[in-house]
Formats: C-alpha cells, structure tokens, sequence
C-alpha cells in the first residue's frame, strides 16, 4: 500500500484541510493499491495563494537560473524512472517494457526540453519603435487526466515554469501517484516555496475552485471534451486564459496505393497503444471498399499479436483499462456497435479468458461501419477500431472530417506527397505520414471540440506567456 497522507503547499508537505482519501485501486487485481487525500476546497485556497505571493520572485528570475532547475527536475526523474513505471503500470494497465519507455520516458524528455527550448528563446523583440516583450502569464492551474498521468503533468508543469509561471497541479484521482514522486523531486530540487504546489482531490471541489478562483490567471487543462466545457464556463466569469486537451475520434485514412502489409498492422498499433486510452488514438481505419477484404484479413491476422494480460507478464501487449467504469463504458459502446450493424470480426464484449480479475477488454475490430453510427463518431477510450469503407479519396477525406472532434489523424500512400496533400485537407492538429512517429517537440493539440492551445516544445511555451509592446 502506497499511503499519501500529505499535500505539498508553499515549499512543504502539509496536512489536508480534511480527513478524506481517495482511494487508487491496481487495474490488473482490482485491489487497493493506494490513497491519497482528498483535498478540500480550502486546500485550493491555500495552494492558489501560495503561487499568488511566489509569482513576482520566480517571475524575476533570469532564464538561466530556471533552466537549471529544471535540469535538476529532469535528472531527479530519471533516477525514479523504475517507480515512475511500476507505479503507473499498476493504475493504468499500461504494460510494464512501454510504461517504461513512455510513461517515464515521455516526461523526462518533456522537462528536459525546456533549457533547450529556452536557449534563444525570443522574449525580447524590436517591431518597429515598439520593444515587444514576453512575460509569465502568472498563476498556472493545471489539471490533467488519468490516461498519461506524469506526460501530462510535465507537458504543462514544465514550460509553465520556464516561462517564469508559478503552478498548482491538480492530478487526476484515477492515477495520482506519479505526481506525488514529481513532487518529492521538485522538493528535493528546492524550488523557491509556492513555485510548485500539488493538491489532489475531487474535480468537482478542486478543480472548480482552481477554474474559477480570481488569483489564477490561466487553467490548463487536459480530459475530456464534456469537463472541459465546464472548465471554460467557470474560467469565463473571471476571463483567465484557457489551454484545452480535450477528446478525439481520429481517423486513418489508407489511400488505394498504400502498403497495407505496413499500413494497417501499424494502424492497429496506433488505435490500441495503452488499451486504446489514448486521446489521439487513431480509431477510425478509412479504406477503399476495393481493399475492404485484404483490410478485414490482415487487421484480423494482425491483432492475434495484441496479447491481453497482466502489464507486469513477460509478452503481454495490452494491459487493463484504468477502472470498473471504463471498462463498463467500453463495453457498452462494444454491444452499440453490434446493436446499430457493424461487423464484428475480432473481439467482443466478453471478459477475456484466463483473466478473472482486472479492467480487461478484448482488443475488438468492427467492419463496414458506417460514420453515423455511434463507434465511429464518440470517443470510446478503449481497445476498439472501426474500418469504414468508402468509395473515393474525396469521400475519405469528408469521413475524416466529419467528426466534432480534430485532434490527430493519419494517411498513408506509396507517394508521401500525395500522402501530404491529402493530410492539409484534414482539420486536425496532428496528422502522422505513413505511420511517422511522435515527436515531443512538435506542437500538441486539437481544432474544433478537441480544444484550443497547444503543448511540448517551443509551442508549448508559448501558451504560458503574455506580450507586451513598449513604444519607444
């Protein structure tokens, strides 16, 4: 049992305002794995006024002095990176090798980057006789979600405090426990008190003070479209700055050229990484209808290699999902893809065998979905592809955008060109090139309902400055 009884407020670990703990349960045992205190609207109070009196000293900090900071940040991650790994496999189900290389990996890097991003950064600049200036937009609230608990915190906690922002994270109740480790470092690192403040607790208690509280000048925020609606709305009454990472639906588009043999095994891959619990997933598979048969067999052939088990079991390739409820709402959207028509040709709702205990769901393939239906325009969060087969590129572009959601797509094509062009047509952040891969350093985030802003490297620092122009 890993027991967190403290917050961290103004420089120190210090008692909750309450008794209350949330409880965080292993996903592969269904068994307690930890708690944490479940701070109160008064534990907000605190934290936001101890960023609100830290704000003018770290905000007078030279660049200098912040990166060196956060390279201490960076190397106190590393040497936890085994906890880091053990700790979210066992509340995500993301298995252990990919844990490793992600869920520790991706935030080392996203720290890491910062000195370099903030080496000749522009904070000063001549436009005509004005002297433009950037400068901390002020108090940071940040909120992020369950899926990629530490990635998350880093991508925002890490240029907020290279732009000279001070911050007070509220980490998701489902998968708290790297946060409290990245606090613990930070501690250790002796950032100035209040710079960094870490409060857990409910969304509806924490997270609508922090949204709504006139000493925060900015919320970033990371989960689901529907909170994140909310978080605007509470936002809006004080006219703080927002930064939203909200759903997806993306889709893949395999253009009739494509290498298949390549194309839709790696497609696969992209839809099922972390049980499907990805925001950028891409879980919509688009092929010409000429091609439907050769798609159907190779993603069937393909998906035998996705192997369901413990995340701590040699060879397993897909853990649980993250809770009870996710896995009662993913197979639910299971029997509405069959209920409303589409093809299952792998998978189903059924608990996989062998696996009595834990959040587990078949990786699960549906065919001949049409983009009406319910699979293919709500976002699922778990081990499930739709292939909807359509007659044109030109009708494969319309399908890829006709979503409320823009936050990540694909194409694939024998000509990369051809691959491009089609990729500017689609209205989403991101778009990866015949399976390309991620890039923390390239600008992360969504258009239309998947929210406004962006994270990681040089962009990601920019959301955390306000210009300034003095004419001369």
């Amino acid at each position: 049992m890993i027991v967190r009884d403290m917050l961290y407020i103004d420089g120190g670990w210090v008692k909750p305002d309450g008794s209350g703990t949330i409880e965080v349960l292993h996903s592969a045992t269904e068994e307690a794995l930890g708690s944490v205190p479940s701070g109160s609207a008064a534990d907000a109070e605190r934290a936001v006024e101890a960023a609100a009196r830290a704000f003018d000293g770290w905000a007078g900090t030279s660049v200098d002095e912040r990166s060196k900071y956060l390279t201490r940040i960076q190397e106190g991650l590393q040497e936890r990176m085994a906890d880091i790994a053990n700790v979210i496999a066992a509340e995500v189900g993301m298995p252990i090798h990919l844990a490793n290389l992600i869920q520790a990996g991706l935030p080392m890097v996203d720290i890491g980057s910062m000195p370099q991003v903030l080496d000749g950064f522009p904070f000063e600049e001549r436009v005509g006789n004005s002297l433009v200036v950037r400068e901390p937009v002020g108090v940071v609230a940040a909120i992020t979600p369950w899926n990629y608990p530490l990635h998350q915190v880093a991508a925002k906690v890490g240029p907020a405090l290279a732009a000279g922002c001070t911050v007070v994270l509220k980490p998701a109740s489902e998968a708290p426990m790297s946060a409290f480790i990245l606090a613990e470092i930070i501690d250790e690192v002796g950032l100035p008190p209040g710079v960094f403040n870490l409060v857990s607790g409910p969304g509806r208690v924490v997270g609508e003070v922090l949204a709504s509280h006139p000493q925060v000048d900015m919320i970033s925020f990371t989960g689901s479209t529907e909170a994140g609606r909310r978080i605007g709305e509470l936002a809006s009454r004080t006219v703080k700055r927002v930064a939203l990472e909200l759903g997806g639906k993306s889709a893949n588009i395999l253009l009739e050229d494509a290498d298949l043999s390549r194309a839709v095994p790696g497609g696969l891959n992209a839809c099922l990484l972390n049980s499907g619990q990805t925001c950028s997933a891409l879980t919509r598979m688009i092929v010409p209808r000429s091609r439907l048969d050769e798609v159907e067999a190779l993603a069937v052939s393909a998906v035998t290699e996705f192997v369901v088990g413990d995340p701590f079991a040699d060879g397993t390739r897909i853990g649980p999902l993250v809770s009870k409820a996710q896995q009662e709402r993913v197979r639910s959207y299971i029997v509405k893809g069959v209920e409303e028509g589409a093809t299952l040709i792998a998978g189903g709702p059924e608990q996989p065998e062998g696996l009595e205990r834990g959040y587990y769901v078949k990786p699960t393939i549906f065919s001949r979905v049409t983009n009406g239906m319910t699979i293919a325009q709500e976002e699922i969060f778990g081990p499930v592809l739709s292939i909807i087969p359509v007659d044109s590129e030109e009708e494969a572009i319309a399908v890829a955008n006709d979503s409320i959601y823009g936050l990540a797509g694909g194409v694939s094509s024998a000509d990369p060109e051809h691959a491009k062009a089609v990729a500017r047509r689609l209205r989403t952040g991101q778009v990866e090139i015949n399976g390309g891969s991620f890039n923390p350093m390239a600008p992360f985030g969504g258009y239309k309902q998947s929210g406004n802003g962006r994270e990681l490297g040089r962009f990601g620092l920019e959301e955390f400055l306000e210009v300034k122009a003095m004419q001369m």
